[in-house]
């Protein structure tokens, strides 16, 4: 069965501006039919937020929801030994929050870098020190019953084949990929080619749907990709993303997991998850 839920940064609008927190997030997603809340901090840090944690756990306890995945930012690509090794040790402590929350998947990004420099010849360099990073982690979140995840994210290890020979050259079952079927528009690559190849090694699957242009009048809110398209967040559902035919392609591959709306679109952000949940769920049950 896969279990339909929302990220907390699609509600990012309005835990900035203080009107809604985390716990506040996760009755929302109870109050409009999902099974499940990914708790991405950011605003504000949960580790060390012993507080915050409890009202989270007794919150989605008291409305009849999970805690799908913790999800944090994190880059190994770093130009010092000791700003390298500080940053996995960061994430070996957020691995720990996790655990707090109770949750059995984390997402962590691996490395990014500005579109320039994402060359095949860059990542190969790149590429052993991530691996070991992933690695270390994935063995401290393995104590735990956690596992790990990168996700398609931040250019430089967001098409398919990289995270694939990341995941495999990390080679830890409790290491996989978040599935972002929307994000593979950052490099051009076509969501449903991007998710035939990479929903086999999904611990977790993200639904984010953009409108795409190849060239819009006004740029602003929209993102250029690696080959110079534009792209710009849309209700999840809405957009340009053929989400019905990955609801297939995810279903036919037997995956029976979490699935988190992610929505970074420009429309208010709690009538667009509103409709977005509203609009995943009939995709999936008529397929």
């Amino acid at each position: 069965m896969i279990k339909l839920g929302l990220s907390s940064y699609s509600l990012a609008q309005a835990i900035r501006k203080g009107e809604m927190d985390i716990p506040g997030a996760a009755r929302f997603v109870a109050e409009n039919g999902g099974s499940h809340l990914e708790i991405s901090p950011g605003m504000p840090t949960l580790t060390g937020n012993d507080e915050l944690i409890g009202r989270i756990i007794s919150t989605v306890n008291e409305v009849g929801i999970e805690i799908s995945s913790y999800t944090v930012g994190a880059n190994f690509i770093k130009p010092t030994v000791e700003e390298y090794r500080a940053e996995v040790e960061r994430i070996k402590g957020e691995v720990e929050t996790g655990a707090r929350l109770g949750v059995t998947r984390m997402r962590h990004d691996a490395g990014s870098r500005p579109i320039p420099e994402t060359s095949y010849e860059q990542f190969e360099k790149d590429l052993p020190a991530v691996v070991d990073a992933c690695g270390e982690i994935a063995d401290v979140a393995a104590k735990y019953g956690i596992v790990t995840s990168i996700e398609n994210h931040g250019f430089h290890f967001q098409a398919s084949e990289r995270v694939q020979r990341l995941i495999l050259a990390v080679g830890r079952d409790n290491f996989r990929t978040t599935l972002d079927v929307g994000n593979f528009l950052c490099v051009d690559e076509d969501p449903e080619i991007g998710t035939l190849n990479n929903i086999r090694f999904a611990s977790h699957v993200h639904f984010k749907d953009f409108h795409i242009h190849r060239d819009p009048p006004v740029k602003d809110g929209y993102i250029k990709t690696a080959h110079g398209r534009y792209i710009r967040g849309a209700v999840t559902g809405d957009g340009d993303v053929k989400l019905d035919a990955i609801v297939k392609i995810i279903k036919a591959s037997g995956y029976k997991g979490f699935l988190s709306i992610e929505y970074e679109g420009w429309d208010e952000c709690r009538s667009a998850c509103t409709r977005a949940l509203k609009n995943v769920q009939a995709l999936l049950d008529r397929n």
